[in-house]
Formats: C-alpha cells, sequence, structure tokens
C-alpha cells in the first residue's frame, strides 16, 4: 500500500518501522521541524525524521499545513492512506481528504477516554488500571473519529515511559493488521459517553504534591518518569524523584520522617527510590544520602 508516515515523537517509530517490515511504500515522513536541544541548543531532527532518513523515505517538516502550497504537495503524493502517530500538528479538512483511503491514527489510550495530548500520564495520574491504543479513523474534532480496533494492557506500576514503549509496540502491530485486511475493520462511532480530554502536561504538574494521598503523589512519580520528572526542591535545589514507594506511616505533609528520605503526605508517606540532582546522574536513595544528607524532620516544598 502506497502509505505518507506522519509523526514525531518516539512513540511514532515501531509504527513507521512496522510499515516498512510488512512491505508498505512509505512515499514521504511527514514530522515536526527540528527543535533546539541540549546545552547547545543545537537543532535536533526528531525520533521520526532520524528513522525515515535511515530507510532513505524522503522526510517534510513543514511548520503549519494550512497553506494551499503544502496541502498541494501532500496531495501529489498520491497516497493510498496517511497513517498518523503522535504527529503534533492538526491536520485541515484538505489533508485528511487528499489519501484516496483517508487518514487512521494510531493513539494511546483507549477511546473516547483521554482524547487529547497526554493520554499516557493522565491515564496513570487518575489511576487507571487498563488503558491501551485505538486504531481510528481521522476527522476534523480532536480525536472524535470512528473506530476501527483497539488493544489492552494494564496499567500496573508502569512509568509513562515504561507504558509509552509498550503501547509504541502494540500500536505498530495493530496498524499493521489493520492495513492487512482493511476492509474487516467496520468503523464504530464513539461513544458520547466516558469521554475525558487529556490536556497536555504543564510544567508545574511535576512538582511533588505532598498535601495530597500518598498513592497519588506516587503516580505523580510514575506519570512524568523519565520525562519532566517529578520534583521536589530543598535549600533552592531541584530534586528530581524517578521512582517511589508508598510507606504506610503518617506525618506532617512535606516533611521527612527519618534520615532515610520518607517524606510525609497528606495521608501515608512515599519513600523515593530513584532520584536525580540537578546536573548529576540519577541514583538510588542511599547513595544520594550518603553524599547529600536529608535528616528527619526537613521540609521538603
Amino acid at each position: 500500500m502506497r502509505i505518507i508516515f506522519m509523526g514525531t515523537p518516539q512513540f511514532a517509530v515501531p509504527t513507521l518501522e512496522a510499515l516498512m517490515a510488512a512491505g508498505h511504500d512509505v512515499v514521504a515522513a511527514y514530522s515536526q521541524p527540528p527543535r533546539a536541544a541540549g546545552r547547545g541548543k543545537k537543532l535536533q531532527p526528531s525520533a521520526v525524521h532520524l528513522a525515515a532518513e535511515a530507510h532513505g523515505i524522503e522526510v517534510r517538516t513543514p511548520v503549519s499545513l494550512k497553506g494551499a502550497d503544502e496541502q498541494a504537495a501532500f496531495a501529489a503524493l498520491e497516497a493510498d492512506i496517511a497513517v498518523v502517530a503522535a504527529y503534533g500538528l492538526i491536520l485541515p479538512q484538505a489533508v485528511l481528504d487528499a489519501p484516496k483511503r483517508g487518514c487512521l491514527n494510531v493513539h494511546g489510550s483507549l477511546l473516547p477516554r483521554w482524547r487529547g495530548a497526554a493520554p499516557v500520564q493522565r491515564a496513570i495520574l487518575a489511576g487507571d488500571a487498563m488503558t491501551g491504543v485505538t486504531i481510528m479513523q481521522m476527522e476534523r474534532g480532536l480525536d472524535t473519529g470512528p473506530m476501527l480496533a483497539t488493544v489492552e494492557t494494564p496499567v500496573d506500576s508502569k512509568t509513562a515511559g515504561d507504558l509509552t514503549a509498550e503501547l509504541a509496540e502494540k500500536g505498530a502491530g495493530l496498524m499493521v493488521r489493520v492495513l492487512a485486511d482493511l476492509g474487516a475493520y467496520q468503523p464504530v462511532v464513539q461513544p458520547e459517553e466516558g469521554v475525558t480530554y487529556a490536556h497536555k502536561i504543564e510544567k508545574a504538574e511535576s512538582r511533588l504534591d505532598f498535601t495530597g494521598d500518598a498513592v497519588n503523589v506516587e503516580r505523580q512519580v510514575r506519570a512524568f518518569a523519565p520525562a519532566p520528572g517529578a520534583f521536589f526542591e530543598l535549600e533552592g535545589e531541584r530534586y528530581r524523584v524517578l521512582a517511589a514507594e508508598v510507606a504506610d506511616v503518617e506525618g506532617d505533609a512535606g516533611e521527612t520522617l527519618d534520615d532515610a528520605l520518607t517524606i510525609a503526605c497528606g495521608q501515608g508517606a512515599i519513600r523515593p527510590v530513584l532520584v536525580q540532582r540537578a546536573g548529576r546522574p540519577a541514583m538510588d536513595a542511599a547513595s544520594l544520602l550518603r553524599g547529600r544528607a536529608i535528616v528527619a524532620g526537613t521540609r521538603l516544598g
């Protein structure tokens, strides 16, 4: 099948790789433009950009698809279908209509729950027991199109990084199966009940809220691991908590209860397992405390 692929982050790469392995003709890859990153602020191509180039696929990185010239260039590819995975740009109707069989999206949730930009993080923060991937026929609404197929997976105690990687692989396999027998998958309109929106993660959300229940604080840790990393501050320094466990002890919220970095919450406590100081590698809590003692009674912000 003649395919245009549209994606940007690592989440989308397994789908691109799976399409190539299945023998599809990926005629072009669309990705967001390179962004400044790292200490030198050099322009860095996206994960999809690099993967597509490695396969010799033409990469296009328009800032927008709203212009007539961009839309004409897209249509000129004469694709059978477009496959979209976390592309990050809104597709105008002219783009949605250009491929002969429309545009299919790999979305990292069980729609209609968690439409939007951050479905994995929102599922973890909400304490969802299950999540998954939906293959959806795209339309102009935000993740509102009819569904062709889904696959589920338990959230368990996974971090956002681990869960995203798992969903990326599951979504890739599911997309290949759908394309192999597209006529066998009948579009199903999303139900109106159960709609939730996975709004973009704001930086302020990654500050640990010790006034909440310890279970919710631990979810914060997993939802923001590995990036941006949930954090607390001590004496003006930021400490990223990349893994933590819930402890069944009580105390004043935000105060350390012992010399092992057990931190009281509004209910219960958490005990960081993996911590990272600014500019340093991540380390287990015991190693951190050998180099920087945080004694019982310390107030964290």
